[in-house]
């Protein structure tokens, strides 16, 4: 029995986990490494095991950074069951179809430029067409019900409450007479966020595979969240310019519309115009209703006695092109939320154009920005960004807000393994060095646990006491 941790030891983007039990080998995640241009060219890399001797893939939810390379497994090979919760399934419908579609535009426009310099034109690193197959092999599952993986593998959905659907997966491995139990956490939801149920925990388990991304810091209250945003909104409105917000459009902007239809009053929206420009955020604040059984009580609630429109009458969505130009007419008075979360590319990027170099227009952060991205550097504070092939001067004031962060901040990781009995080893994974070892070191010293960070391609017997 075998754990490799062969994406996301050392980075946060591009999760996978290779799991075996007896003959069976299964894939935990199998998302894209995102970041630069030169971190997103390693998803181009051959996987770093046999694509043919897996027999199937646990998804712990669909953010692309965990799902996003499941199309080109299939394209390479891959021809077993994807198991996913099933507002996942719902939810990479659209999203496995979304990028697959900018992998081909990308390609496209490559090759527009490749072609007047005469050489060999680029493939996209995967198709709509590989997206719909891939499709197929998903096998919907509930939250809390045990299912057989493989004959030596059974495993166990629990709420994460990071995004709509995303899991705390539960493996049991079996060879012989010998079980063990892995606990993978996927992504960990920040505890009391609007809309989403707090993560379960967990009481039993003989190693925990667990997520890093905050663990050198935690995140403001809501209280203060929200006194912050009203500050931002209020000074912005005086110096007349506009708010940006880049965000991933699968959970940050459903938590942000809801969040801005419960706090309009106090926060003082009724006089902005507020614009939804992603179709993608669309799509899946669609899918976000369709399993709104899912959401937390307060939520459920809300929803069932109120309506969008209702709630934030500024309100508008922009699907077509046409309408995301008109928004940048507008030189005060909106907020507008749009992909991609990491201003890597999307419609954020033409916002950017028009307002970032305007020190009267302020733009608000709230998801992880990962190294090498135009995110990363505004969060750094540069001085210009290059954007269209132009470097354009930040004057735009740049705030950090990480209470609205999807994540688990430093101390919400902890309390989540302290609930374990008997402390099980426990590997960190999906984290920058410096967060892993300041959330390493504080478990060790506080919790007296065996803790470790994850190395890539590093190799874990499941069989055998863990060495740390």
């Amino acid at each position: 029995m075998h754990l490799q941790c062969v994406g996301a030891a050392g980075r946060v983007t591009g999760s996978c986990h290779v799991v075996q039990a007896g003959d069976f080998r299964v894939l935990l995640d199998c998302g894209l490494v995102q970041g630069s241009r030169k971190d997103s060219e390693l998803n181009r890399d051959p996987f770093p095991f046999d694509v043919r001797r897996i027999d199937a893939v646990i998804l712990s939810h669909a953010h692309i950074d965990h799902s996003g390379r499941i199309p080109l497994l299939v394209k390479r090979g891959f021809t077993g069951r994807i198991f996913a919760q099933s507002a996942t399934s719902g939810l990479c419908e659209i999203m496995l179809r979304d990028s697959a579609n900018i992998h081909e535009q990308d390609a496209a426009r490559l090759n527009r430029r490749i072609e007047k310099s005469g050489g060999a034109p680029v493939e996209p690193l995967y198709t709509v067409a590989d997206a719909a197959l891939a499709l197929e092999q998903f096998q919907s599952v509930r939250y809390r019900r045990k299912f057989d993986v493989t004959p030596t593998m059974r495993a166990r959905f629990q709420d994460a409450g990071h995004i709509l659907g995303s899991c705390i997966v539960e493996l049991w491995l079996t060879e012989g007479d010998d079980t063990r139990k892995l606990v993978f956490s996927g992504d960990l939801g920040h505890r009391d966020a609007p809309i989403l149920r707090d993560p379960e925990f967990i009481k039993t388990a003989d190693l925990v595979l667990m997520e890093s991304t905050y663990g050198d810091r935690d995140h403001r209250s809501w209280d203060e969240t929200r006194a912050e945003v009203e500050e931002i909104a209020s000074i912005t409105a005086t110096a007349q310019g506009n708010i940006l917000i880049p965000a991933f459009a699968v959970g940050r902007s459903q938590l942000l519309l809801y969040w801005l239809a419960r706090n309009s009053e106090r926060v003082g929206l009724k006089h902005w115009h507020i614009f939804l420009d992603s179709p993608l955020a669309i799509r899946a604040t669609e899918v976000y209703t369709r399993f709104i059984n899912l959401l937390d009580k307060e939520a459920r609630e809300f929803w069932h006695t109120t309506d969008l429109a209702a709630a934030l009458p500024n309100f508008r969505p922009t699907l077509t092109a046409d309408e995301s130009r008109e928004i940048n007419e507008m030189r005060s008075g909106a907020i507008i939320i749009a992909g991609s979360g990491m201003c890597t590319g999307g419609r954020i990027r033409h916002h950017l154009m028009h307002n970032v170099s305007r020190s009267e227009s302020h733009i608000i952060m709230i998801g992880y920005q990962a190294q090498g991205t135009p995110g990363r550097a505004l969060v750094e504070g540069a001085d210009e960004l290059r954007l269209f092939g132009k470097s354009v001067k930040v004057r735009a004031r740049v705030h950090t807000i990480g209470g609205l962060s999807a994540h688990a901040g430093q101390r919400a990781l902890i309390d989540w393994y302290d609930q374990y009995d008997g402390r099980p080893p426990l590997v960190l994974v999906h984290g920058e060095a410096r967060a892993q070892e300041a959330l390493a070191e504080k478990i060790a010293n506080e919790l007296a646990a065996p803790v470790h960070v994850a190395q890539p391609g590093e190799l874990f017997d499941l069989a055998k006491p863990i060495p740390f």
